[in-house]
């Protein structure tokens, strides 16, 4: 079974924390370089409302962490896809 787009970078992001091997903070390391990627493809593909998409995905992840990780869950392919509440952007 091949991975879905998201089983991917979750892939990547482990590939980088291992290879800080036992450096300090290295899931923060490895996270910060996928955000500062994301970030500036969003900017530059996202249109004019791609801060927004950002400020709402922090807005949820902190007010509703659940609903956040309901979506991350359902682009992991474990829930039925074609649910347009839990498909990320």
């Amino acid at each position: 079974m091949s991975m879905t787009p998201l089983e991917k970078v979750e892939a990547l992001y482990r590939e980088l924390v291992v290879s800080y091997h036992e450096g300090d903070k290295r899931e923060i390391r490895a996270a910060t370089k996928l955000l500062m990627v994301a970030l500036v493809h969003l900017k530059e593909h996202g249109g004019f409302a791609w801060q927004g998409l950002i400020e709402e995905y922090v807005i949820m992840l902190k007010n509703d962490p659940e609903r956040f990780h309901n979506m991350l869950d359902a682009n992991r392919g474990e829930f039925k896809r074609g649910s347009a509440n839990t498909t990320l952007h």
